[in-house]
């Protein structure tokens, strides 16, 4: 029988970490308990300690703070952070200071049983503690829906590394966006970030706009030209749509890769220092295979690959990334707000062109009209040439916000279950929730579990 572990619980919510001290002793281990960050710093001080469970928002030193110091400590335990706000900025920072995992209030026993075994497994084994960042900001990158959340993750994970990265994801899905979320919560912040469509230029300029020239070197080269690859020196270069490069600059990029330097036309060559991140609406699995794009290239640019999902399937962050969107174009000193309405006729409709497609009605609709308050009229140009499919979506009279988003919830959910023929975690994918999120939204919103 394996010996009991014992787990730091450092919550201030007394019931919530009652419950998790009850549900570590069920698991055979002992727990320690401590109401904010700096009782818990004193416990480590005194204590062996194999785990702990942190909290996000406390008096005093905040999560993220205790985060930090722990990790600073020689051979510190493993950290999962529990929190019941997650956004972008805080889910990059506790990833990338080190933390195991960063999860969203409430957590179910089975989810919480299944993190105390991760954190037991890892043994403290996750990395040198991070240096501190002022400048990691995720403010532009919103999205809390569960794909979302495990993107952050994974831009924490290795926002100070230098491994190359390729963001995938249908045409307006917020690639470049992605990438400089990670460039921004990275150790190159400081750095240049150089973007660099390989789709908008000629095949015949792309060479010299991305490895630079000399003077001389061609009819027209009349000045030295740097070039993206040397212009991006200390920071990181986005290659957005690497799927439309041809074979032959795919060459001399890998050597690029290979070499780290790089020889502009009618020069000599030239060390970089730079990271790689790679964008693409292309299935470059398949575009190997059918021999468009090298073998040997994806594998260079594909060490770490982020897939976006589309829109469609990112229900949660509709409304979130409206209200962004119009509280962009409303400008400081000018609220504005949607209606439930509104909010409804966002969430029903499919979203072909993405999280583009979705600022561009939101900015139509705040250029069209003076309202503080936008309803579903001014998003009426919606159903222009488009079949709405979606029941159930219109808002009743009077119906605030949270009621209108949650009987739209509630719809979804039963589409998505019917649809799957019951089967909950297949509901679960498509509607782009974890397994776990969708159970608890079927109980708060009194969903049947045989919708039939």
């Amino acid at each position: 029988m394996t010996a009991p572990r014992t787990i730091l619980l450092i919550d201030d919510d007394d019931g919530l970490r009652a419950g998790m001290a009850e549900l570590v002793e069920d698991l055979g281990h002992r727990p320690l308990q401590a109401r904010d960050g700096t009782a818990g710093l004193a416990l480590l001080d005194r204590e062996t300690v194999d785990a702990v469970v942190l909290d996000l928002r406390m008096s005093g030193l905040d999560g993220i703070e205790v985060l930090r110091r722990i990790r600073a400590r020689p051979a510190p335990p493993p950290v999962a952070i529990l929190t019941a706000v997650a956004t972008a900025t805080n889910t990059i920072e506790a990833m990338r200071l080190g933390a195991l995992d960063h999860l969203t209030k409430p957590v179910g026993r089975e989810d919480f049983s299944r993190l105390i075994a991760r954190l037991l497994a890892t043994g403290g084994e996750s990395g040198a503690a991070a240096e501190p960042r002022t400048h990691a900001d995720g403010s532009a990158f919103v999205g809390a829906s569960a794909a979302m959340r495990e993107v952050q993750k994974t831009i924490g994970r290795v926002a100070d590394g230098d491994v190359n990265v390729l963001i995938t994801g249908e045409t307006g899905t917020g690639k470049e966006v992605v990438a400089q979320t990670l460039h921004r919560a990275g150790r190159r912040a400081s750095g240049p970030f150089v973007a660099v469509n390989c789709a908008a230029i000629p095949a015949a300029l792309l060479e010299s706009q991305l490895f630079g020239h000399v003077k001389g070197a061609f009819t027209g080269a009349t000045s030295d030209h740097t070039g993206a690859l040397r212009a991006a020196d200390g920071g990181t270069l986005l290659l957005d749509e690497i799927g439309d490069m041809d074979l032959a600059m795919q060459a001399k990029l890998l050597r690029v890769l290979q070499e780290r330097e790089v020889t502009p036309l009618g020069g000599r060559p030239v060390k970089v220092d730079l990271r790689l991140v790679c964008a693409t609406h292309r299935d470059l699995v398949r575009e190997v295979a059918e021999g468009r794009f090298r073998q040997d290239l994806y594998y260079r640019i594909a060490v770490v690959p982020i897939a976006l999902p589309p829109l469609r399937d990112r229900l949660a962050d509709i409304v979130e990334l409206a209200e962004h969107f119009l509280a962009l174009a409303a400008g400081p000193g000018a609220p504005r707000r949607l209606a439930a309405d509104a909010a409804a006729r966002l969430v029903a409709h499919r979203w072909p062109g993405n999280v583009r497609e979705l600022r561009n009605v939101v900015e139509r609709a705040a250029a069209l009209t003076r309202e503080p308050v936008l309803g579903a009229a001014d998003f009426a140009f919606l159903d222009e040439g488009q079949p709405e499919t979606a029941q159930g979506m219109e808002a009743m009279p009077g119906e605030t916000l949270p009621e209108a988003l949650a009987r739209v919830e509630r719809a979804m959910i039963l589409r998505a279950l019917s649809e799957a023929g019951g089967n909950r975690a297949r509901a679960a994918r498509s509607l782009g929730i974890a397994r776990q999120a969708l159970y608890e939204r079927m109980r708060r919103l009194d969903v049947s579990e045989n919708p039939t």
